[in-house]
């Protein structure tokens, strides 16, 4: 029998910059994606799983998340709600220059559900730290959004950058959920599907039509 997982909600960056500053998440919806994070918020806290809410700070001179700013400030949504621990990060991963390790460790967690933005950037690099580090991660898609990036390499949309990041997720670092089946693992005790990189290859390879060689 499975032991059941000793999780904790890690709510990443979820600040004004995101919501009305300089880098508002286009897809999923944001508005959307708050209320999906209010509700898992409010599930862990009931059901006595650890919320920690991380913060990104930024020199004041910057362009987003100046430290002190509007656009650095909590989002009501987080604000307003209980958590359990509060990190501050400069960097992307929420384990560099914090003690998230340690608490997580001394808490004897060992799955992380991570939500919160951005999807391909704070999240994906926390999500990557966890999974080396030999926790189970959880990554809830409909709870996390994307911005657009345009650069020497090409053009992405905020949806294209969210779908294949959730895609790349579930092959091989982590659950991807929508907060709705999240909720019903808690409920139920059923542990969430995960994957791996030969069968998500395989299986794409089903889909498009083509054949694995030999």
């Amino acid at each position: 029998m499975n032991q059941a997982p000793r999780r904790a909600l890690i709510v990443i960056d979820v600040q004004n910059e995101y919501v009305t500053g300089n880098l508002q998440i286009q897809y999923p919806p944001v508005a959307g994606s708050l209320r999906q994070i209010g509700r898992a918020m409010d599930a862990a806290h009931a059901a006595g799983i650890p919320v920690i809410v991380v913060q990104q700070s930024s020199p004041t001179d910057w362009p987003l998340f100046a430290t002190g700013s509007q656009g650095w400030a909590l989002h009501d949504t987080v604000a307003s709600r209980p958590r359990d621990h509060y990190l501050s990060k400069l960097k992307a991963s929420a384990f560099i220059g914090t003690d998230l390790a340690d608490w997580l460790s001394e808490h004897q967690i060992d799955t992380l559900t991570v939500i919160g933005y951005m999807t391909h950037n704070c999240n994906d690099t926390t999500i990557k730290h966890a999974a080396d580090r030999g926790m189970q991660v959880e990554f809830l898609h409909d709870a996390s959004g994307s911005v657009p990036y345009a650069n020497r390499a090409g053009l992405a949309s905020a949806e294209e950058i969210h779908r294949v990041f959730s895609v790349v997720q579930q092959s091989n670092f982590a659950a991807v959920l929508s907060t709705d089946e999240w909720l019903e693992c808690l409920a139920s005790g059923r542990l969430p599907e995960r994957d791996n990189v030969h069968s998500s290859h395989q299986r794409a390879l089903e889909q498009l039509g083509q054949t694995a060689a030999a």
